[in-house]
This record gives C-alpha cells, sequence and structure tokens, in this order.
C-alpha cells in the first residue's frame, strides 16, 4: 500500500502532513499493515531530516505559483505548472499510490491532478477559514474533505458539503506535550516575573519585530520576553534591542532567538503567560493545544485574507484576543498585554477555552479516513 502526501511548501502545510504521518504510521504498526509506503511530494523537501525520522520518501515534483496580481513571474510560473504536471504524471504513474492526502498550496496541483487523471482517491484538509485555490478545485471530486474551522464550511461548494467532517488542525504529538518542569532552568528565567512569547514564525514577522522591539524597554519592565524573530531577522532585532536595552537593569530578561527547535519551542511555550503571534492554522492550534492565552496579529494581505478569518475564528470562542495590523502600535499592544494578564481569575477560563477548541484527534480521525480509503482501492 502507498500513500502520498503533498502540500505547499511552508511550514503551514507541511507540521500538520507530518502529524497526519505520525497518525498513519501508529496505525500501520497497529494493524500490521505490511509493505506500506509513505511518500511526500512537493517542489521541496522543507525538513528532510524530520521525513527521514519519519520513514517518509521524498519525490521532488515541480510547479508553479500564479498570484492574483499582475507580475512577469506568473508567466514563468504558467510555464511550470504545466511542465510540472506533465513530469508529475509519470511520477505518480510510476508510484501508482492508492490514496493521495492533499493540505492544500500551490505545490500539491500537480500531484492531486495527476491522481484525478488516474482516478486515484483524494483526501485533503483545509487548514483555513478561507480554503485555498487548490482545495476548492480538489474539493469537488476529493472523496473525504477535512476542514479545521466550521466557518470553512459554507466556503466549499454546496454539493461539496455532505463530505465534510470538522477536526481541527492536526499538531505533532511531540509538541503537544509540554514538559511540567525545567523550562525556567532551560532558558534562564526567573520564576516570579511573567513571561510574554512573541513567535514569529520560521521567516519571522518585521512589523511585530519593530513594534516590539520599540517597546523593548517598557515590556521588560514588567515581564520577560522571549523573542522568536525570524533568521532573516535575526541580528537586525538583536542588535536594535541590545541598544534600546543598554542601559536598562532589566536587559537580562529579553531574549531573541532567530529560530527555536522543537525542544526550545516546547519550553518556551510552557514557560510562558501569554503568547503574540500571527494567525496561521498551525501557530493557532499548537496555542489552543497549549491552553494558553494569546493575542492573535492577521498578516494584512494573506491570501483570501485568511489570517485574519482565522483569528477572528479563534477569538469568537472567547480563547484569544485580535489586534489588526492597521491598530497595532506599542501602546495597544502593551495595553492588551497588561489587561489579560491582569485578570487573574480569568486566566483559567481562558486555558479551558483554548482546550476545547483544539481538537486532538484531528491527526488520527485523518489518518484513519487515509488508511480506509487506501484499503478499499489496494
Amino acid at each position: 500500500m502507498k500513500i502520498v502526501l503533498t502540500g505547499g511548501g511552508t511550514g503551514g502545510h507541511f507540521y500538520p502532513l507530518i502529524a497526519v504521518a505520525e497518525e498513519l504510521n501508529n496505525i500501520i504498526d497497529e494493524e500490521k499493515l505490511i509493505n506500506t509506503k509513505l511518500i511526500y511530494m512537493s517542489d521541496a523537501p522543507y525538513d528532510k531530516r524530520m521525513l527521514d525520522e519519519k520513514e517518509i520518501k521524498f519525490r521532488k515534483i515541480t510547479s508553479g505559483k500564479i498570484r492574483r496580481y499582475f507580475s512577469f513571474l506568473n508567466i514563468t510560473d504558467a510555464i511550470k505548472i504545466i511542465l510540472g504536471t506533465i513530469r508529475t504524471l509519470f511520477v505518480i504513474y510510476t508510484e501508482f499510490p492508492d490514496v493521495v492526502f492533499g493540505k492544500g498550496g500551490y505545490a500539491s496541483f500537480p500531484v492531486i491532478f495527476a491522481a484525478r487523471f488516474f482516478r486515484i482517491p483524494v483526501v485533503i484538509h483545509e487548514s483555513d477559514v478561507v480554503p485555498g485555490r487548490v482545495n476548492k478545485w480538489a474539493s469537488k471530486f476529493a472523496k473525504r474533505i477535512a476542514v479545521s474551522f466550521p466557518e470553512s464550511i459554507n466556503h466549499f461548494p454546496e454539493k461539496t458539503r455532505n463530505k465534510i467532517a470538522v477536526v481541527g488542525n492536526p499538531v505533532r504529538e511531540s509538541l503537544i506535550r509540554l514538559p511540567k518542569e525545567g523550562f525556567s532552568e532551560f532558558l534562564q528565567l526567573d520564576k516570579s516575573v511573567p513571561v510574554v512569547f512573541i513567535l514569529g514564525g520560521s521567516q519571522g514577522s518585521q512589523k511585530i519585530n519593530n513594534i516590539v522591539v520599540d517597546m523593548a524597554s517598557e515590556l521588560s519592565s514588567k515581564y520577560q520576553v522571549i523573542h522568536q524573530c525570524g533568521k532573516i531577522n535575526f541580528k537586525e532585532t538583536e542588535g536594535r534591542v541590545a541598544v534600546a536595552l543598554e542601559n536598562s537593569p532589566f536587559k537580562n530578561r529579553y531574549r531573541v532567538f532567530g529560530f527555536l527547535n522543537e525542544s526550545a519551542m516546547k519550553m518556551s511555550a510552557a514557560a510562558s503567560d501569554i503568547i503574540i503571534s500571527r494567525a496561521g492554522s498551525s501557530a493557532i492550534f499548537e496555542i489552543a493545544s497549549w491552553g494558553k492565552p494569546s493575542i492573535l496579529i492577521p498578516l494584512t494581505g494573506s491570501a483570501q485574507d485568511h489570517q485574519r478569518e482565522n483569528a477572528y475564528a479563534f477569538a469568537r470562542t472567547g480563547a484569544s484576543e485580535v489586534i489588526e495590523e492597521r491598530n497595532l502600535s506599542p501602546h495597544i499592544l502593551l495595553s492588551e498585554i497588561d489587561r489579560i494578564l491582569s485578570q487573574k481569575e480569568q486566566l483559567e477560563e481562558v486555558r479551558i477555552k483554548a482546550n476545547q477548541f483544539y481538537k486532538p484527534n484531528a491527526g488520527h480521525q485523518i489518518a484513519r479516513e487515509i488508511i480506509n480509503i487506501a484499503l478499499e482501492h489496494a
């Protein structure tokens, strides 16, 4: 039995795929499904070490991205899509999987097109409230459609809605289990001072970085700060923070990281009292799984304005607050942090609501359906 996993080349697509792959491997081991292979098809491996660790074979395919605005890159990328789709037809034919699981994104199009061409069953998962173009197209012939948010259902064609299940967004098992001790020592934190964790994503957010650095002195006078600013922004952000806190007695309270590996991410999440983040679906469901209060700052101009839709869907549960970019300032952000952390009697309620929003069986539900469909096709 062969199962192909595919998705666009971002962490928001890749890591939920890994979470599903973990559950697939669990089912394969439990049910002794011999000769079962997992194959990841995309334009890049994203994290080759993790693919190897999970025993997932990588097959490179070529694709392009059609932008919603005029760009000469649309011409070259259209050629990439055509040539990449033709090549992917041969790749899919040589592998001939029993099912294809797609997470959306431009890199998944050639794979799902080839699966459709060869009448191979397709299962898709949409992370965001508003589905992307590939998933919306694939929904018309997909055997099953999984979504993270209930609000997503109305964004799909009416004829497809009987195939939709609201399962949440899969989170890797290793990220869910936060340590109960040792994190303060690991990060050299003072247990008596609250911790603000600024989660900028692997690429970081220059807008958030600028605002937070501008308030570094006042923020560190009240709180300890773990600021993950993105690899490309690390040197600049670290330098600006050093200048801002040069004469501050609290400069040791502010820690800047370009990237946090899995262990450091878990330690930071465990230590945090509040999390500041963009509003990608993966980030939201990770925060929800941790049961932490949060302030979400959706990215302006994200495709289909999906981050804004995601943020407000989470906020409506009472588990988070939203500050839109156009309203973001050091004063507003600091005031909101102060307000949330001062309402100690409500923090437990926020944690409960966050945990209720998170659906711990998302990965297993998707994996179970993929296996069932693959066995029918095998």
